[in-house]
């Protein structure tokens, strides 16, 4: 499909660009030719075209490999883009035209309090109208997943490190964090949060911030606890915690339907310890409409 650029003479072949970016993908001709279900010689050629009207050699070949010139770097980089946009674009269509719906993705971390995720989906049913997928999952899958745009929103309880640059993110929440346990742990209320000491905990697993904070809290203090176990999903950690097995660390949203049935009590709050929530997405061309509302509007 040639495309005419404005203001100068040449074209832009956009099959040549094509075979150009599995070719410099591939790292050879012959790879290439298999993924394309192409000859050789066809594919070759086709590569001579837009090397021609470009004007520049896009390849170098050393020890029976093809190597990138300076000039294919930056065809490159610009041919990684177009056909990045053009994925998303298809993928932004199909999922908005079906149903006549905006369909929106959002990732969440076993570790964020399941009211919190339900209200960001209420929310975004009040943006317009629209499909919500919860996804739950580790945190760096997830990250990448909104890296490549399969989701449009995260939900974490710690924000982006600088391994995913395209992504950005806000604070929607600080929740105060609360020691819960059953009741045959209810006498350590008395004398909180030194009572503590010695006492079987169930903590959230190192990668969190609260896992941390609590450490740090119970160092500074000099309180000795017994972490027994730890895990990153909260519903784990709260089954532990009415069974008995230890004391849980946790925002009391997180746990409140259990405080109400009576199946843990909260023995009191660590003072200055509290859970950051956050939501974030990807840097995109075409935004998910809903998504970008909730972005810039939503908050706790």
């Amino acid at each position: 499909m040639p495309v005419r650029i404005e203001n100068q003479v040449q074209w832009l072949n956009y099959h040549h660009l094509h075979y150009f970016h599995v070719i410099a993908k591939e790292g050879s001709i012959a790879k290439a030719a298999e993924k394309l279900n192409m000859g050789q010689p066809t594919l070759s050629i086709q590569l001579k075209q837009l090397e021609e009207s470009l004007g520049k050699n896009l390849f170098e070949r050393r020890k029976q490999r093809l190597f990138l010139t300076e000039a294919g770097k930056i065809a490159f980089e610009y041919a990684d883009q177009v056909f990045r946009l053009g994925a998303e674009m298809v993928e932004v269509l199909q999922d908005r035209l079906q149903n006549n719906r905006v369909h929106v993705q959002i990732g969440a971390l076993d570790s964020v309090p399941k009211p919190i995720i339900s209200e960001v989906v209420l929310q975004a049913y009040k943006q317009g109208n629209c499909a919500v997928s919860v996804l739950e999952g580790a945190g760096n899958d997830l990250l990448r997943e909104l890296s490549a745009h399969q989701i449009d929103l995260l939900l974490s309880n710690y924000p982006p490190n600088v391994d995913f640059q395209t992504v950005y993110a806000k604070s929607i929440a600080k929740l105060d964090v609360v020691v819960c346990a059953s009741a045959k742990y209810k006498h350590l209320r008395r004398d909180f949060p030194y009572s503590l000491e010695g006492q079987p905990f169930i903590f959230p697993t190192i990668h969190s911030r609260l896992r941390r904070d609590l450490e740090h809290y119970f160092s500074v203090n000099g309180i000795r606890v017994d972490r027994i176990a730890e895990t990153q999903d909260t519903s784990l950690q709260k089954l532990l915690g009415q069974e008995g097995v230890g004391l849980i660390p946790i925002v009391e949203v997180a746990a409140s339907d259990l405080i109400r049935e009576k199946k843990l009590v909260v023995l009191g709050t660590l003072p200055g310890i509290y859970e950051e929530i956050w939501l974030m997405a990807a840097n995109r061309k075409i935004d998910n409409p809903i998504a970008a509302k909730l972005m810039k509007s939503f908050t706790l």
